[in-house]
């Protein structure tokens, strides 16, 4: 799946169930779990990714989670928290942040929970309201 373009910019979440190379500007969260995210060199993400592996090209502002790995590449900007266990800053990548790989599994469950409070949450939001009894 590609989100192509660079003129392409989404304000919401993003939920994925393949891999995805982003192209244009999301501000919201991206959800991948078990998949491959890859930010595009022009790309910007103002917002949070959880996927199996993340590959940053472009521009990263959030807390990434990566039950696999973490790229960051020569060409990318990335500020914000990683949450993985292997991570890779090449030689002209930029990163301000932390890296914290002890918290993974702690923070996949509390992401996860988030997850599904707000899939419930806006389940109920979205169901018809009961009709009053005459």
């Amino acid at each position: 799946m590609g989100l192509h373009g660079r003129t392409i910019a989404i304000r919401g979440n993003v939920d994925c169930v393949e891999d995805v190379l982003i192209e244009g500007r999301i501000d919201g969260h991206i959800w991948n779990e078990h998949h491959v995210v890859t930010v595009g060199a022009d790309a910007i993400v103002k917002g949070d990714i959880v996927a199996r592996v993340i590959t940053v090209r472009g521009e990263v502002d959030g807390t990434m989670m990566a039950t696999g790995r973490v790229d960051i590449m020569n060409e990318a900007r990335v500020t914000g928290r990683v949450v993985t266990e292997r991570f890779m800053l090449a030689d002209g990548g930029s990163f301000n942040g932390k890296v914290e790989p002890q918290h993974l599994d702690t923070a996949m469950k509390v992401a996860r929970h988030r997850r599904a409070e707000a899939e419930d949450s806006g389940a109920k939001s979205e169901a018809p309201s009961p009709t009053p009894a005459r």
